[in-house]
């Protein structure tokens, strides 16, 4: 597992197909962090062939570039195919019928819960927190190669209300950095995203004067770029530049990345860091449809903890596929589940273990 995600000469800058199938070539040992899974080695997938259509989240995008990978060699002639159009198009292309599976940063609305029901033939939608993706507070300022930020700080950023490098604010809190007399250019996703909508929670969380929520980020401020590897990649072309992004995207496009102060000093984003939060994790309902309660994990004030997290779900339908789609839906997932190892972290992912691990598979098992 890749200890420290600011090491941009892992495999993460050169995620491409070529690199993908290299890393789903190497030996393996299955779902648990170690190595590269042996798809073809999985027990219990029926092996029904054909297309599975999926779309969503674009953050989980390399995630499912992967798991595609490992599922076409574990059930030959079968294949994903992704469209990474965002949360809220997968949810809403969900709820319509169009794809098997949505995957999404955020659950579904109040107002789709019940359509989403109607479109599994009476059945609930299950969240299945599958994909786990730290968010890093992602920079490009040259000749800073370290920068320590609290949560008020990066509220403050992202309000407009610290527009320059070298604020007091921020240099109170990088004593001995030489930080540049330079404007700041936030640049926020302008699609309507499930990170956008956790990033909002973390900051409403965090500090009063975050006061908006939900899949669309405030204009006011700074320029759009759309999906994550747009705003990865604009960053990237603007010096003074500053973002939130996922953790994989932002080490593709060799960018700095934040320690951010949650209460207890500054914390570096690391696979440990982040499982201090994930042990924190809670669910705001019972059995296998897992929301998880953004509202205590991004309030978590565990000394090193990172809890600046998407949990990314794979919304299913607990019942009521046609027998080819279902066999489809279980096989994949099956395959994703036993991929969580060190191929998927190389990607900017923390692999799923443990207890969470177990209670995922049990909810792929029970799907009918």
């Amino acid at each position: 597992m890749i200890r420290n995600f600011k090491r941009t000469a892992s495999l993460l800058g050169v995620v491409t197909a070529g690199s993908l199938a290299l890393v789903a070539c190497s030996e393996s040992e299955n779902g648990g962090g170690e190595g590269s899974t042996d798809a073809s080695s999985i027990e219990g997938l029926s092996g029904t062939t054909g297309e599975l259509v999926s779309e969503g989240a674009s953050s989980q995008q390399n995630a499912m570039d992967y798991f595609n990978i490992q599922y076409q060699e574990a059930v030959d002639g079968a294949s994903l195919a992704y469209n990474p159009s965002g949360s809220g198009s997968g949810r809403t292309n969900f709820v319509a019928g169009q794809v098997a599976f949505a995957g999404s940063d955020s659950p579904l609305s109040e107002d789709q819960v019940e359509p989403a029901a109607e479109r599994c033939g009476g059945n609930e939608a299950w969240h299945l927190p599958l994909v786990i993706g730290p968010v890093a507070i992602a920079y490009n300022v040259e000749g800073v190669d370290e920068l320590n930020l609290s949560t008020e700080t990066i509220a403050q950023i992202f309000l407009g209300e610290i527009t320059n490098w070298n604020d007091e604010a921020i240099a109170a809190e990088n004593e001995g950095v030489e930080l540049p007399d330079q404007d700041i250019s936030v640049i926020y996703r302008s699609d309507e995203s499930g990170t956008s909508d956790n990033f909002q929670k973390f900051l409403g969380a965090n500090s009063d004067a975050w006061t908006t929520e939900g899949q669309q980020f405030p204009t006011d401020v700074g320029a759009g770029a759309n999906g994550s590897n747009g705003v990865a990649t604009e960053v990237s072309s603007v010096d003074g530049a500053i973002t939130y992004v996922e953790a994989g995207f932002a080490q593709q496009q060799g960018l700095g990345i934040a320690n951010i102060d949650f209460g207890n000093g500054p914390t570096e984003l690391t696979p440990e860091t982040v499982g201090v939060a994930l042990d924190n994790l809670e669910f705001l309902g019972e059995g296998h449809n897992m929301v998880v309660d953004a509202d205590s994990m991004y309030a978590i004030d565990a000394e090193g903890a990172y809890p600046l997290v998407l949990t990314t779900y794979e919304i299913v339908c607990s019942a009521g596929y046609d027998e080819e789609t279902k066999n489809l839906v279980k096989d994949f997932l099956t395959v994703a589940l036993e991929s969580q190892d060190d191929s998927l972290a190389e990607l900017g992912y923390i692999p799923v273990t443990g207890t969470h691990h177990d209670r995922l598979t049990e909810a792929v098992e029970a799907i009918q």
